[in-house]
């Protein structure tokens, strides 16, 4: 009997070397160097390079869902947006009383006049709880919505459509003072985790770390779902789903499922990034942001793992360049790769590494 590997000696050389290089060069870059040398790493840098890696996770669950099974999403910044919520109202009771209004409540409930919190909200003191809320209620809400979507075989253009129509409901849903997640503002001026200071530099560097192991862990989950028969089955699914049905397979449970998991995935993407940033608001569910998750697998390459990781740092850090110098330009320039990729590089920048390696 034939046993996979997750990964060929190559693989796991390369991989463990950009593991060491996330997890020991970037502290000695950050920590080691003074602030004076031409290596030191600000903490600008890595607050970015933590932005990046969560970006990076919600691009792979948008190549899990579309690369491999064939389901453009265009309402995943919604499950990133409930996860960065989810840890947001645990940041918010952590302010206690050194908001604004020395008030145990929030400081926009005391804005607006709530004198208790919402019932939504009663266990956002506890770490545990609102992280397996920030994951569980994306994951539950993908369950229903995929399970009632792929149910009534809803493909295509129009699969993608509805679920951008779920996130636009949902981003004026939470632009609604009333319903609890501070309206338009969105949450913001946290200042502790578990006790620790956020503006220390050791605990920006420690999230920046666990962006990067969360996204090592998501990358080899993905690896090992798609080397065997149940990554086989998916692509079934994508490219001949009538087929499978005919052979006696339910294409909506394996749909369903690799859908909630890729839910789940940007959840802790959403999870991890909100104390890095330090914002998050009805924003991130913006049609645009979950457009662009869906770039940045294309410009890295769908279907194979490694291209949308690539993908989300390039184009993110093409991104910060471009925001810098020409700001209003840069919305051209993502529209411009977009169209040379899909012309040019179909398979996208993995793609061209993979023609340069060829002898």
């Amino acid at each position: 009997m034939s046993t996979r590997r997750l990964l060929s000696p190559r693989g796991w050389a390369v991989l463990a070397a950009l593991a060491a290089v996330w997890l020991l060069g970037v502290p000695l870059l950050h920590l080691a160097l003074p602030a004076g040398h031409p290596l030191h790493l600000s903490e600008f840098y890595v607050g970015l390079l933590g932005k990046f890696a969560c970006y990076a996770i919600c691009a792979l669950a948008i190549d899990l869902i579309w690369g491999f099974t064939g389901i453009l999403s265009l309402g995943h910044g919604l499950f990133f947006a409930l996860g960065g919520y989810g840890m947001g109202m645990y940041l918010m009771r952590q302010i206690g009383r050194e908001g604004q209004y020395g008030s145990e409540l929030p400081d926009f409930m005391v804005f607006l006049n709530w004198q208790e919190l919402p019932w939504h909200w009663a266990l956002s003191d506890s770490l545990l709880a609102q992280l397996f809320l920030a994951l569980a209620i994306p994951a539950a809400l993908a369950a229903v919505f995929g399970w009632f979507a792929f149910r009534s075989r809803i493909q295509g253009v129009y699969f993608s459509i509805i679920t951008q129509a779920l996130t636009v409901a949902a981003m004026l849903l939470f632009f609604r003072n009333e319903t609890g997640f501070g309206g338009n503002n969105g949450f913001t001026d946290f200042k502790r985790l578990a006790g620790l200071n956020l503006q220390l530099p050791t605990v920006k560097l420690a999230l920046c770390l666990a962006s990067g192991l969360a996204l090592l862990g998501c990358y080899l989950l993905a690896r090992w779902l798609t080397q065997g028969r149940y990554g086989r089955l998916l692509l079934a699914v994508r490219d001949a789903e009538s087929r499978l049905r005919f052979c006696g397979y339910d294409p909506v449970a394996y749909k369903l499922s690799i859908w909630v998991l890729s839910a789940t995935m940007c959840a802790l993407a959403g999870v991890l990034y909100v104390p890095q940033v330090g914002i998050i608001n009805p924003s991130e569910m913006s049609p645009a942001a979950s457009i662009e998750m869906a770039i940045w697998a294309a410009v890295g390459g769908r279907g194979t793992l490694i291209g949308p990781i690539l993908g989300a740092f390039f184009v993110n850090g093409g991104k910060s360049v471009f925001t810098a110098w020409l700001p209003e330009a840069w919305l051209f320039v993502l529209g411009g790769l977009f169209i040379a990729v899909t012309l040019f590089l179909p398979r996208g920048l993995i793609g061209l590494i993979n023609r340069k390696e060829r002898p």
